[in-house]
């Protein structure tokens, strides 16, 4: 067996590995990184990029279908499947190729084929061994299903979804998180009947419930229709449609059934627990400096527990890295994290939800304020209605910000500043907001909260 020895071995090329890669050549370190498929991962290649590239597909189509509203006459004489899929591929290969470039520019060693984690300091590719003396765990995630739900033909994941061709005529989306949500408003864009099945009580779930009912009320006049607080039961496909039962005893008959309850982590048979990792679920533990157990082994991105963001991710490889070189950075925050759904309309957040500041404050202790969008000029403009609520501390920083309306999730730069900074609501209140931006309406709910409302009511 042949072996090579580097400063860093990573095993996945994901947003996780790859930045990782990036910033630890950056910092002098020798590098190898391991993947067995393209460099950029779920996020690149069936996730984050080609989603959005469909989303920005179906906001133009929505232009089209509805610019008398303003004047514009245009017809939308259909959707153009194979046409959107190039669109979208085309997206995808150039930042590939951008992506390639780097990685070749800063020497990185990237070794193609299925490596597994042989020894606490060894990954092993095709019988050559990779020894690092540091090793990253960076695999990712896939799509998960349910127990007995086959993914094949008219039952698809995200990753079918994808590259499906057609418009389909009637969909059901089983689960309405992020990715359900998004696919959902894509569908609905191109025409189709949506509904969106989801046990929980209401529409991304993990988000505050505020936004939920904007979200929800924003669907119905779409004409998304969805059923919450209701479990999968079983679906049936045949060769012209596929009918879902769920456990109240009802049906639905769509053409297809989109399968999106989540992640799930990519760890299984890569030689994780026998090299002596401590596996939770199938995910890896870490601790506030992204090491597992075992000396030496850290872990990033969707397969550490928490959320499943490749911002997140990127941002762990980068502090990976610079641990490595001995540069001490700060621990990742876990809820300064921002969060962005791309529906129609978006749904953007920063920090902590208003009942999770009560349980852990208590009520008396935290103030809340929903500033309307309907007095922000920009969005008058876009037809967009929605809110921006702050949960401040009462005379302390804000700890939570939660938006829904469409382009919202443009705004979460200055949110997570404000709550990443522990800014109060007269810090943000004494900076000017450019008019006429979305913008204005953070810095007119700051102005709310300070006790000095301006296009608000007190």
């Amino acid at each position: 067996m042949t072996e090579t020895t580097a400063d860093i071995v990573i095993l996945g090329g994901g947003s996780g590995g790859y930045a990782c890669a990036l910033r630890a050549a950056e910092l002098g370190l020798t590098v190898t990184l391991i993947d067995e498929a393209e460099l950029g991962g779920t996020c690149l290649h069936r996730g984050c990029i080609p989603t959005k590239a469909l989303l920005h597909a179906a906001e133009v189509a929505d232009t089209a279908r509805e610019s008398e509203s303003v004047g514009v006459h245009t017809t939308l004489e259909g959707i153009d499947m194979p046409a959107v899929l190039k669109y979208k591929d085309g997206v995808v290969g150039r930042l590939y190729k951008g992506l390639q470039g780097l990685i070749k520019s800063r020497g990185v060693n990237v070794v193609a084929g299925r490596g597994t984690l042989t020894s606490a300091d060894t990954v092993t590719v095709d019988g050559t061994a990779y020894k690092g003396r540091n090793v990253v765990l960076a695999t990712g995630s896939y799509a998960r299903s349910l127990p007995g739900l086959e993914i094949s033909g008219r039952v698809m994941t995200s990753d079918q979804a994808l590259t499906y061709d057609q418009v389909p005529g009637s969909v059901v989306v089983l689960g309405g998180g992020v990715i359900g949500s998004e696919f959902a408003s894509v569908w609905r864009s191109f025409g189709a009947d949506v509904t969106i099945v989801e046990a929980l009580p209401r529409l991304m779930a993990a988000e505050d419930a505020a936004c939920s009912k904007v979200l929800e009320r924003t669907f119905r006049k779409r004409g998304i229709a969805f059923k919450t607080g209701v479990k999968f039961a079983n679906a049936v496909d045949n060769d012209s449609n596929v009918t879902v039962n769920l456990e109240d005893g009802t049906s639905i008959t769509a053409d297809l059934l989109l399968v999106a309850v989540g992640r799930g982590p990519r760890t299984e048979g890569l030689g994780y627990e026998q090299a002596g990792v401590t596996m939770d679920r199938g995910f890896v533990p870490v601790n506030d400096r992204l090491e597992t157990n075992v000396r030496g082994i850290y872990a990033v991105g969707d397969i550490v527990p928490g959320l499943q963001l490749a911002h997140r991710g990127f941002a762990q490889g980068i502090f990976v890295a610079e641990q490595v070189a001995g540069l001490n950075p700060r621990p990742i925050d876990e809820e300064g994290i921002p969060r962005v759904a791309y529906c129609e309309p978006e749904v953007a957040s920063v920090g902590i939800t208003e009942a999770a500041a009560k349980e852990r404050h208590g009520a008396d202790a935290i103030e809340v304020y929903e500033y309307n969008l309907g007095g922000n000029g920009k969005s008058q403009i876009l037809a967009t209605a929605g809110f921006i609520k702050l949960v401040s501390l009462k005379n302390g920083p804000v700890i939570g910000i939660h938006m829904v309306g469409s382009r919202v999730g443009e705004l979460i730069g200055e949110a997570q500043l404000i709550v990443n900074w522990q800014a109060e609501a007269d810090d943000v209140a004494t900076l000017i907001h450019a008019h006429p931006t979305q913008n204005e309406a953070l810095g007119e709910a700051h102005l709310a909260l300070a006790g000095k409302p301006l296009h608000a009511h007190a």
